[in-house]
């Protein structure tokens, strides 16, 4: 129930990617069929949401050897490797891209080439179904959470940004327990943070929920605090570009100054995503790269300038959000309330 939404979709030799960037208004599906066709659709944000950018590019690394096989070029293995290294450039923030990679690089120097593509479109569709399965079931640790204190009646949840089917191979991480827990029963109401300056929540998290009849009101950025001071939620539940070791938490930009807010009022965060998503080599959250997009996505709107003329602009696409403002971290081996280090190492242990 709740889950119609796949974002991306391999079919007879091509990879076929929900362009995002044209939502709600239109669905259309590109079409690719080279690794340095990912790599730019990833940048450019036809596809984003740190699961799926991992699991486009490991399509992308099975597009590079069909096209170095196909195309008969002597090395493929070194062709494949500058693919490799081309797709890591692609968006620094998400490690999911990383490990998606590092998943599929030692394939290529192993596997013998007349069975490559063959083992390398399973591994690729391997990560993809395990990415499906695993939201589903953090979809259930989560629902588990907000039934806690909860008592009989559903309760309210704010998110901000995508972290839902069209961030993941398919249902979500912050989604997915939005959808877990309505169909429990537990939610009776999403709200929605328009996510500016891209409107991922406006345009893509509201647009999915009413796909699957999940009702969600859009909310003002700055409108949060009223709608917790209100005490229309009760808890915050919201996906994750990188974890590093200690807790610290990278996610769209606004998400730390959510959390501030739903500390003040007493309202819990959750944040949802994968163990892919944990970084154990970053010791905190200042070592983790932000990525700083073009400044006209600020000072432009669907082409027209908005902002004054001569205006400057910083756009800074994530932040961070310390592991002390952070209730529970939500993976599919487990759930870590008040995350640390120690807590987190041993979840990786598993």
């Amino acid at each position: 129930m709740y889950d119609t939404i796949r974002p991306i979709i391999w079919h007879e030799g091509t990879l076929q990617l929900l362009d995002q960037r044209l939502l709600p208004q239109q669905v259309i599906y590109n079409s690719y069929t080279s690794a340095e066709a990912v790599a730019t659709a990833i940048s450019e944000m036809v596809v984003r949401g740190a699961p799926a950018i991992g699991i486009t590019a490991a399509y992308g690394v099975v597009l590079a050897t069909q096209q170095a096989l196909q195309g008969h070029v002597a090395d493929w293995r070194q062709a494949v490797a500058k693919a490799i290294a081309l797709l890591a450039k692609a968006r620094p923030t998400a490690v999911n891209l990383a490990w998606a990679l590092a998943e599929m690089e030692p394939l290529v120097s192993k596997v013998k080439e007349h069975h490559a593509l063959e083992k390398l479109l399973a591994r690729a569709v391997a990560i993809h179904q395990q990415d499906i399965a695993d939201n589903h079931t953090m979809g259930e640790l989560g629902t588990a959470l907000i039934a806690q204190g909860g008592g009989a009646n559903p309760v309210g949840v704010l998110t901000h940004c995508n972290a839902g089917a069209l961030a993941t191979g398919g249902y979500g991480t912050a989604l997915g327990v939005i959808r877990s827990a309505f169909a429990a029963g537990k939610i009776h109401q999403v709200y929605a943070d328009e996510t500016r300056p891209w409107l991922q929540g406006a345009r893509l998290t509201a647009w999915e929920l009413l796909q699957d009849k999940i009702p969600v009101t859009l909310i003002a950025e700055g409108a949060a605090a009223r709608l917790m001071h209100q005490q229309r939620v009760t808890w915050v539940v919201v996906g994750a570009d990188r974890i590093a070791a200690n807790g610290d938490v990278a996610n769209k930009v606004g998400t730390s100054g959510v959390a501030i807010i739903a500390r003040h009022y007493g309202v819990k965060v959750m944040v949802v995503a994968p163990t892919s998503t944990i970084d154990m080599h970053t010791t905190n959250g200042s070592g983790i790269p932000i990525e700083e997009r073009p400044a006209s996505e600020l000072l432009d709107f669907h082409g027209e300038t908005v902002a004054a003329a001569g205006c400057g602009a910083w756009n800074p696409v994530f932040d961070v959000t310390p592991a002390s403002l952070i209730d529970a971290i939500v993976t599919e081996k487990g759930v870590v309330e008040q995350p640390s280090y120690a807590k987190l190492a041993a979840l990786m242990r598993r």
